[in-house]
């Protein structure tokens, strides 16, 4: 078995909507199925007994299934919450797409890692080591937990999914945003991007903290800072004793000493608290620690923090009571779990002293043991919640806290004896103010029921009805998206939004371009939707980036499919049919959202057939308005865009909106058949979104195919008299648009400079030439810069073949160089003829036709 290409679908993809791992897995004629490797199964499963059913029999399962199997059993087995596998057989025989998914690619990567060890253990490969199934899942479990978010984070994003908010991890840790675009927000664990830096250090200066809440009328106990054990023990004089000795700007409870009573205890306290920053003392207020939860102006949830302890039971040392209390599941070394290991360290060591007790004390039964004063959960503390019984005057005295800090969400710590009587009554007070508290205690509290706090988050962050999302639409198709692509954005443009776009031409942000080349993969998309000077996004979504990624996004207002037609790019990533291409494109559609549509072209039957994969609504499209397929959509009252009387019509029952062909500039009064289809498709796109029809007819009037507006998609340009066409056309769908167009036009001589792409099949570079070679008098062929995997002189030769034999064409000249072949096509042109020049490096050589052009009509060299 060989695996020879692993990839990370991080979006929706061909297989589904899970995040998974790809693999392409080779396996032998005996891999190919388990009933020629007799005890393979028994052995597998000795190592690996949760492996779980292989779903095939034995005969029907290769070793790529058992891979597949595996994968998903070891992040079952290891606590991830994953379901879906596939396995498919290729074109190549023995050769299988194994696709499996994960919830945190590293551990998805490793399982797939672990589980390629694990059969090569079981087919006893003399080279494999040994294969611990409890020591691998261990692993993955460890992992899983290190990278996935923690609980305070994951409880906001949950919250936001079951919004349809969508969300983006930002980092490795708990920086994460929310929506997309203008719309975005971010958040920090459980700190918002309005949290300013001025009220989060003010939050950390505890000193400060205090004077600021005492203005305010909020209750907090005397005390200063300090700065050496002797100026520590003149404050605990000036206040009285017993007091608490904590760093100023500390945290999660670290260097905090409380209930001092003497001399002794201070100097010990003050050290601990050194080590973490300045020192102060204040007044100990007796009672029980609180930890209110506020949100914006409201309470939210409430906890009652108990230190860590343990209660004897006669029998067993502190020691193994404490290791008992750490045995729960529940309990883990960081903040991954709802509650934290109880840590056995000196400060544990020197609180049981001052209960008489050492680690190896037996406590009497029912005798409870505190392992340390303060009440953190980071330290190994419990909470159980008390939010229905705080006092309004309680709950009005944290929101005061959090308002006087300008904290939009605000861990408030109280000390006082109950939370059901007004502060003031019982001695009771503020002493901390958390900038970025903790949510596990109100998530899962040890006692009492969990409060839904990443709701309450995920509501001050967005109002009710707001998902977060701008409106993308999505363009895919063999010919023409790039134009409706661009189209759109003019048309989002036109109604005053700032947009995003990509394509292959780059990344377009509010009309400047911000990247170039290649752009109609995922990670633009992404980088887009991470924009904040982003209104609405428009994606020219390639094939290349669904197969490498998956699309990067999870759902889309409107999917546009221009057209199937005979494919492109067939033979690569083992799309080889038409029929694999359309299911492949039709991921954009299964990811319409239920309120969105899908732009389809109703003469296309591959994309006719995408319809019932759109949960959402459907616009068809066609110039022939009594294609039988628009025709039934119409009569059904359904959304439908096509061409009557020199106009593009819009309907949708008995109503009807229209824009004269002759208000287009882009489809020159409807000659150009294939830039008509786009415009159709741009305006049932602009309609799917909601568009004005004054903004959609104003931005299809203002839209001009020049080489600034649209690069390479039919730019014309008048050379000395003579008519140049450049034009990115590389496929024979797309030779026949051209094809049609160029006929609608004035010629006398006509010619073409064309090339041919390298990664097309054989038979797909000889049928361009094939059309071109009926409607062209004079070709030149060119060899371009990138050969693509192909020899010297082999495109040209393919090029040739395909014009044997040709009704129209007179001379064919070979020419290596697409700048020269340019030259020399504008050199044999006269007044009255008409040359095509399909671009193959579109920026470079428009600015070079460009240059040549100009400088011809200035009457230069």
């Amino acid at each position: 078995m060989d695996i020879s290409r692993i990839r990370a679908l991080r979006g929706p993809n061909l297989w589904s909507r899970h995040t998974s791992v790809e693999a392409i897995v080779a396996c032998t004629e005996q891999e190919r199925s388990l009933a020629n490797l007799p005890e393979f199964e028994n052995r597998l499963r000795a190592l690996f007994p949760g492996m779980g059913p292989l779903r095939r029999q034995p005969d029907q399962a290769s070793l790529a299934h058992v891979l597949e199997t595996a994968t998903l059993a070891l992040q079952a087995q290891a606590g991830c919450p994953v379901s879906f596998s596939r396995s498919t057989e290729t074109v190549e025989r023995g050769t299988f797409q194994v696709v499996v998914e994960y919830s945190e690619e590293d551990v998805g990567r490793k399982a797939l890692a672990a589980a390629e060890a694990l059969i090569r253990a079981a087919l006893g490969e003399a080279d494999a080591p040994a294969f611990d199934a409890d020591a691998v899942l261990a692993e993955l479990r460890e992992l899983d937990e290190d990278i996935r978010l923690g609980p305070s984070t994951g409880s906001i994003v949950n919250a936001g999914l079951a919004r349809g908010i969508p969300y983006r991890r930002l980092t490795s840790g708990s920086l994460v945003q929310f929506g997309w675009g203008s719309k975005q927000r971010r958040i920090w664990a459980a700190e918002v991007d309005s949290t300013s830096a001025v009220s989060e250090s003010i939050a950390q200066d505890k000193d400060l903290c205090k004077n600021l809440l005492r203005a305010a009328g909020v209750p907090v106990p005397l005390g200063r800072p300090v700065e050496s054990p002797d100026d520590a023990w003149e404050a605990a004089q000036e206040i009285g004793l017993p007091v608490v000795c904590k760093p100023q700007d500390g945290n999660q409870g670290k260097g905090v000493t409380v209930n001092i009573t003497t001399r002794e205890q201070l100097d010990l306290a003050y050290k601990a608290a050194e080590v973490i920053g300045q020192p102060m003392v204040e007044k100990f207020l007796p009672g029980s620690d609180y930890r209110l939860l506020v949100v914006g102006d409201k309470l939210i949830a409430a906890a009652r923090r108990d230190p860590p302890h343990v209660i004897g039971d006669g029998t067993h040392t502190v020691k193994q009571l404490v290791d008992q209390v750490n045995a729960d599941p529940r309990r883990g070394d960081g903040h991954a779990t709802s509650l934290t290991k109880i840590r056995f360290d000196d400060i544990a060591v020197e609180r049981l002293s001052q209960q008489g007790l050492t680690p190896e004390s037996v406590p009497e039964k029912g005798q409870r043991v505190i392992l340390r004063n303060n009440a953190n959960l980071s330290t190994g503390g419990t909470a159980t919640d008390v939010t229905d019984d705080v006092h309004p005057d309680v709950a009005a005295r944290a929101v005061a806290a959090a308002r006087m800090i300008g904290l939009d969400i605000c861990g408030v710590d109280v000390v006082c004896e109950n939370v059901i009587r007004p502060m003031e009554e019982q001695c009771g007070g503020v002493v901390e103010v958390n900038a970025a508290p903790g949510l596990r205690m109100h998530l899962s509290p040890s006692f009492g029921k969990g409060r839904a706090v990443g709701e309450a988050i995920i509501n001050h962050l967005y109002a009710p009805g707001d998902d977060g999302r701008i409106p993308v639409v999505a363009v895919t198709g063999t010919n023409g998206k790039t134009t409706t692509a661009r189209l759109m954005a003019h048309l989002f443009a036109a109604s005053g939004l700032r947009v995003g776009m990509t394509n292959t031409d780059g990344v377009h942000v509010n009309g400047r371009q911000i990247d170039s080349g290649d752009c109609s993969g995922p990670k633009s998309a992404r980088n887009v939707l991470m924009n904040p000077e982003v209104d609405a996004a428009v994606f020219e979504t390639a094939r290349g980036g669904i197969l490498r990624e998956g699309l990067g996004f999870d759902r889309c207002q409107v999917a546009v499919v221009t057209n199937i037609g005979a494919g492109d790019h067939l033979g690569l990533n083992y799309i080889t049919t038409v029929e694999d291409l359309a299911v492949l494109k039709r991921v954009i559609v299964m990811n319409v959202a239920e309120t969105g549509y899908a732009v389809l072209n109703a003469t296309d039957p591959h994309c006719v057939a995408m319809a019932a994969k759109c949960v959402g609504g459907v616009i068809y499209f066609a110039q022939d308005k009594h294609h039988p397929v628009l025709a039934t959509h119409r009569a059904q009252g359904l959304r439908c865009v096509f061409v009557d009387e020199g106009q593009l019509v819009a309907s949708e029952g008995t109503w009807r909106e229209s824009v004269p062909l002759r208000d287009i500039p882009l489809t020159r009064n409807g000659a150009i058949g294939f830039q008509v289809e786009n415009a159709m498709a741009a305006m049932a796109a602009a309609w799917g979104v909601g568009l004005s029809w004054d903004a959609i007819r104003s931005g299809l009037a203002s839209f001009q195919a020049d080489t600034s507006n649209a690069p390479g998609r039919f730019n014309l340009m008048d050379y000395k008299g003579a008519t140049v066409i450049a034009d990115y056309g590389h496929n024979p769908d797309a030779m026949r648009a051209l094809v049609a167009a160029v006929q609608a036009l004035p010629g006398n001589t006509r010619s073409v400079v064309i090339s041919g792409a390298g990664d097309r099949r054989d038979e797909d570079i000889r049928e361009q030439t094939q059309i071109l070679g009926q409607a062209f008098d004079e070709v030149i062929l060119y060899q371009d810069a990138c050969q693509r995997g192909r020899e010297d002189g082999e495109v040209i030769a393919l090029l040739r073949q395909g014009l044997e034999g040709a009704a129209r064409t007179r001379h064919v000249q070979e020419i290596n160089g697409e700048f020269i072949a340019i030259d020399t096509a504008l050199a044999r042109l006269k007044a009255g003829d008409l040359c095509l020049v399909l671009v193959d490096q579109v920026e470079e050589a428009l600015a070079h036709l460009s240059k040549r052009v100009a400088e011809g009509n200035a009457g230069g060299a």
